[in-house]
């Protein structure tokens, strides 16, 4: 399998940068240093080039390879327009997914929200992100970026004696313009697994 994530990633790159735009770097959030863009990609620095992409220094031939890749085929002079912020289930098409979308991206952090709540500065400083607009509801949110141009919101409820924690993750009203709806999935399911990784790593 990890053979077949390398050659797709591979073509990926090798389309993106074909006939790179010498805006590529502007495009995609980045900046353009010693051949690679540079960005922040899942919480970690991502180098993009033709040859391949690096997550903290280390190569990534792997499923969030292929994200970061259809990302780099995205690449669009819009702007990031974060509201009103969108449910997947919003998306056309979506409904297929969305059980999938709600274990995988939601469901997997209900048991950590008080964990979050205490290291959402942390989180928010990875990511990077800030607090979610007014009005955006739950006990706590907040707004995270794993590609530059895709933000998150998640919404937090913390568990009482009459209800148990919940999550919501909501994307910005223009996600679908810089990544395919399935990449949108993966992108919030490999954003709540960082979210647990980092978590695991400071308690």
């Amino acid at each position: 399998m990890s053979s077949n994530y390398r050659e797709i990633i591979s073509q990926n790159l090798e389309r993106a940068f074909a006939s790179p735009s010498p805006r590529l770097a502007s495009m995609l959030g980045g900046e353009e240093k010693e051949g690679a863009i540079i960005f922040r990609a899942f919480g970690k620095e991502c180098r993009l080039s033709r040859d391949g992409i690096t997550l903290a220094e280390s190569p990534e031939w792997g499923p969030k390879g292929v994200v970061i890749s259809l990302y780099a085929l995205g690449a669009s002079d819009e702007e990031l327009v974060l509201e009103p912020l969108k449910a997947f289930r919003e998306f056309p098409g979506s409904m297929p997914y969305q059980g999938a979308f709600n274990a995988n991206s939601e469901r997997i952090l209900i048991t950590h929200v008080p964990s979050i709540k205490g290291l959402a500065s942390t989180l928010m400083a990875r990511f990077p992100g800030h607090e979610a607009p007014s009005g955006t509801g739950g006990d706590f949110s907040f707004v995270l970026y794993p590609l530059p141009k895709i933000a998150l919101a998640y919404i937090f409820y913390m568990p009482d004696e009459e209800f148990p924690a919940s999550v919501t993750c909501l994307f910005s009203a223009n996600a679908l313009s810089f990544m395919p709806l399935d990449g949108l999935a993966d992108v919030a399911e490999y954003t709540s697994k960082a979210i647990i990784e980092i978590i695991s790593n400071t308690e």
